[in-house]
This record gives structure tokens, C-alpha cells and sequence, in this order.
């Protein structure tokens, strides 16, 4: 067997075998993916790697993705419908151990070691106990919504409950850890990071709790739902046995009943005489026979449309709206013929109308982005003040 030497070598497979392992995991519940199809997909030598490093496996003609390498797909993508919670059990187990560890080394690298494991499985149990329940709840409402037989749908749901029970005890058992069994370590322990995992971790664990008490009363619903409809179906079953007996009207009081209720669903059916077909109504003559028959029923009512009322003069009269506005390239071509810097002309060129101290500068930076191809930079700097404003340093700038 041939086995991965290296994470790149790992990467660079899946890189390119990704259009036939992204079909064969969308298809994976059909369990019946050809060899044939996947070599139209693939070169059968690339195909035959696969088989070799055992990401695909095959049953015949068949094939399907390695059990291992499917379980890290559907747990990497969230989308695995079975629940495990004996890795978390297993993972506070592992913490338990490094914590003694860590208490009993003296060696400070030892240390830091068991305290790395720590914290990364801390991190790892609140994800997996909240990844637990989304997949709890999922298969909860799948299983509601498409299991037909209703004993196996009880049986089912049951059996998640008893998942709920064995989740709510983990996360019992991980808040002991935090607060009573290990507590001596949370507090000797001189980690900032620690502290912060272990508060995050209770708010996980705070969350995850308030979800199971929803998922609880959800399985409650479903198997009450279930349950009334299995008494249901068992007595149209008895009612359907008693009338093939021709012993319905006299062991029950069925027709007593059926008199006293008046639903729609009893009354008769009413049907048309028309029974044309649509395809018939279409036709031409069907339509002109039709107009005809309007023509015949109309009342001779005739609807007045209301008169809209004149429109007022003072919603026609034109507001004329006068703006100046300030040519930048004519600006160009004066600042081209004088002999003064950009800014000096800019702050005393006789404009159209009255500009502030901040206009002036925008128009000075207007006409420095627009032009910049015109005029020479000179790379020497001047400064201006006034009264108002601050001391303010341009750029001395020249025409070409």
C-alpha cells in the first residue's frame, strides 16, 4: 500500500482529482458510481492512483470514496449525519491526563508542552459538542419529515434522545472539569490564553445547553405528533376491518355521526355541464361563440371614468435656477499666458463670483489632478498665511 509522504503530496492529489471527488461526495448516498463514468472524468492512470493511495476504493464495478477521507469532507463541511460522543468523551479523558502531567512535571519545556495539548482539546470540545447538536437537530427533523414507516420513525427519534441524554452529560461533565475536578490547574496554571479558551469554552457550553433544551422539547413534539397519528391510523384500519365485516353500522355509530357534521368535504361534487377541453376553448370558433354569449349577458351598465380635476397655473409656471460656473480650462489657458505660480494665481485670478479661502484650494488641487502633464514641478515649496486659517504650504508650480 502506498501511503502519503507529505502534506503537499496530499494537497496537490486532492488538487487534481477535485472535479471527481466533488461529484462522487455529492453522490455519495447514491452508492452507485461506475469506474466507467469516472474514467470520462479522469485519466484512468490518475484513476488508478487514487485506488493505489486508497482516497477511492472498488467494489466491482463501482467505486466510492475511502471511508476516512469521506468522514473528513463531511466533518470539515458540517454536513455528517452521524453523531459521536465518545470522541468528546475521549478528548475530556485526554485533558484529565495532561493536567496530571502537568502538575507532576518540573521540567518548565515538558510543561508547556502538556499545557499546549490543553488548550488546543479545550478549543476542540466546544466546537464538537455544538457540531453535535446541529447535526442532532438535523437528523431529528429528517427523520420526522421523511422516515415513512412510524415505528422505525419512533425507534429513531428515541434513539436520539438518548444521543441528547449522552451530549447534556458531556457537557456536565466538561463544566466539572472547569469549575470542580480540575480547578486548582485553571488557577495555577500562568496563561493568559488559557483563561480566555476556558471563558469561551463556558460560553459554548452555556449555549449548547440552552440548544439541547430546545432540541428536547422538539423530540417531545414529533413523537406526540407521531403517536396521535399511529391511534389515528389504527382506527381507520379497525372502521375499514368492520365494514368489510358488514358490521359497521352495527357495532359502531358511525352513520349517526356522519349525519351530524356538515362539512364541505361531504357535500356532493358540483359539476358542469360545459366539459370542454382546454385545448378545444382555444380554438377560434369556441372563442368567437363565447363573445357572442358575453355580448347577450351584459347588463348595459356603463362605468363613467372620473374627470381628473384642471391642474393649477402655479404648477406650470417655469422656475428659471441661474449657477456660475468655473471653466477649468479656461483657467489653463490664463494661467499658461501670465508668468506667476499655480497657487499665487489661483489665490488672485478675478473670478465669475466670490470663492472662499477653501475653494481657492480645491480648485488649486483641481487644476494640479487635471493638468498635470501642463506644468512643471519645480520640487521648491512657499507658504501662505492668513488670519483665519492656519499656516498652509503649497507647491511652487509653473506652466510648460
Amino acid at each position: 500500500m502506498y501511503e502519503f509522504t507529505s502534506i503537499k503530496e496530499l494537497i496537490a492529489t486532492l488538487a487534481w482529482a477535485k472535479d471527481l471527488l466533488s461529484e462522487m461526495f455529492e453522490k455519495r448516498k447514491s452508492l452507485a458510481y461506475s469506474y466507467e463514468h469516472a474514467s470520462s472524468i479522469l485519466e484512468e492512470d490518475k484513476l488508478e492512483k487514487l485506488l493505489e493511495l486508497e482516497v477511492l476504493r472498488r467494489n466491482g464495478p463501482l467505486l466510492e470514496i475511502d471511508s476516512q477521507f469521506l468522514q473528513f469532507f463531511e466533518q470539515i463541511l458540517a454536513v455528517n449525519e452521524e453523531i459521536s460522543t465518545a470522541i468528546i468523551h475521549e478528548n475530556i479523558q485526554l485533558i484529565k491526563q495532561n493536567i496530571n502531567f502537568y502538575l507532576q512535571e518540573t521540567h518548565s519545556q515538558r510543561k508547556n508542552g502538556y499545557l499546549k495539548i490543553v488548550k488546543s482539546v479545550l478549543r476542540k470540545i466546544g466546537q464538537l459538542i455544538l457540531r453535535n447538536i446541529v447535526d442532532l437537530n438535523r437528523n431529528i427533523d429528517n427523520t420526522f419529515k421523511t422516515e415513512p414507516h412510524y415505528k422505525i420513525k419512533i425507534s429513531k427519534l428515541e434513539n436520539y434522545d438518548q444521543k441528547r441524554q449522552a451530549i447534556s452529560e458531556l457537557i456536565r461533565q466538561s463544566n466539572q472539569l472547569l469549575d470542580g475536578e480540575e480547578l486548582t490547574f485553571f488557577k495555577i496554571a500562568p496563561d493568559e490564553e488559557l483563561h480566555q479558551i476556558t471563558v469561551h469554552l463556558r460560553l459554548q457550553l452555556n449555549e449548547a445547553r440552552h440548544n439541547l433544551i430546545e432540541t428536547q422539547k422538539q423530540i417531545i413534539d414529533f413523537l406526540n405528533q407521531i403517536k396521535y397519528h399511529s391511534q389515528v391510523l389504527e382506527k381507520l384500519r379497525q372502521l375499514k376491518y368492520l365494514k368489510d365485516q358488514f358490521e359497521l353500522k352495527q357495532r359502531t355509530d358511525f352513520v349517526q355521526l356522519l349525519s351530524t357534521r356538515h362539512d364541505l368535504f361531504f357535500e356532493p361534487r358540483q359539476t358542469s355541464r360545459l366539459k370542454l377541453s382546454l385545448t378545444r376553448l382555444q380554438t377560434d370558433t369556441v372563442y368567437d361563440s363565447l363573445l357572442k354569449i358575453s355580448r347577450k349577458i351584459k347588463s348595459g351598465v356603463r362605468m363613467q371614468r372620473p374627470v381628473a380635476t384642471k391642474i393649477s397655473g402655479d404648477y406650470l409656471q417655469l422656475d428659471t435656477e441661474r449657477e456660475i460656473f468655473i471653466n477649468p480650462e479656461q483657467l489653463m489657458h490664463h494661467f499658461s499666458a501670465g508668468g506667476n505660480h499655480l497657487f499665487h494665481f489661483v489665490m488672485h485670478h478675478q473670478y465669475p463670483k466670490t470663492l472662499s479661502f477653501a475653494e481657492k484650494v480645491t480648485l488649486y488641487c483641481q487644476l494640479i489632478s487635471l493638468y498635470e502633464d501642463e506644468v512643471i514641478f519645480t520640487g521648491k515649496y512657499g507658504q501662505y498665511e492668513q488670519e483665519q486659517h492656519e499656516r498652509l504650504e503649497y507647491a511652487i508650480i509653473y506652466p510648460k
